[in-house]
């Protein structure tokens, strides 16, 4: 199964420079699990053409990360992305949308539609490049919970 980050933002900034830098750190960690691609896009148009540039034989599954979206707890995510895998899925994409949000045509249209999740990381607000940050170390954290590493400790 091959995982794809992408996100849309300014690039070059500090704060994108030092997100960038924990976003590789935990893709060489995801890598001994599954394969993991980011990719970066100027425009929220820019992003959804490349998604549909991944369609092949199989449909990927689509992630789009929102506010307005399905809050999971990291045992809850692991079994998704777990049962994902187990299912068949070729590809997951997670897109990280703009610093304001998803346009009311990207909520509203195909996009939307075509999403198998709408994903939230919580109430709180993040910087988008934040978002993508939590959401690859979640990722790692759930390959480690499914291959039983002791990375995750949890809290019962």
């Amino acid at each position: 199964m091959d995982i794809h980050i992408l996100t849309v933002g300014r690039r070059a900034t500090r704060k994108q420079l030092a997100a960038q830098q924990l976003i590789a750190d935990y893709c060489d960690r995801i890598d001994h699990y599954s394969g993991i691609h980011t990719e970066a896009f100027l425009t929220e148009a820019k992003l959804l053409a490349a998604v549909e540039r991944h369609r092949g034989r199989s449909q990927p599954v689509l992630v789009l990360l929102d506010s307005r979206g399905r809050s999971l707890s990291t045992e809850e995510f692991t079994g998704w992305l777990r049962d994902t895998r187990d299912r068949g899925a070729q590809q997951i994409i997670f897109a990280v949308g703009p610093a304001d949000g998803w346009s009311r045509a990207v909520y509203d249209g195909a996009a939307r539609q075509q999403a198998g999740m709408l994903l939230s990381l919580g109430p709180m607000t993040l910087p988008h490049e934040l978002a993508a940050v939590v959401l690859v170390e979640q990722i790692y954290r759930a390959f480690t919970i499914i291959e039983g590493h002791p990375y995750h400790l949890g809290h019962r």
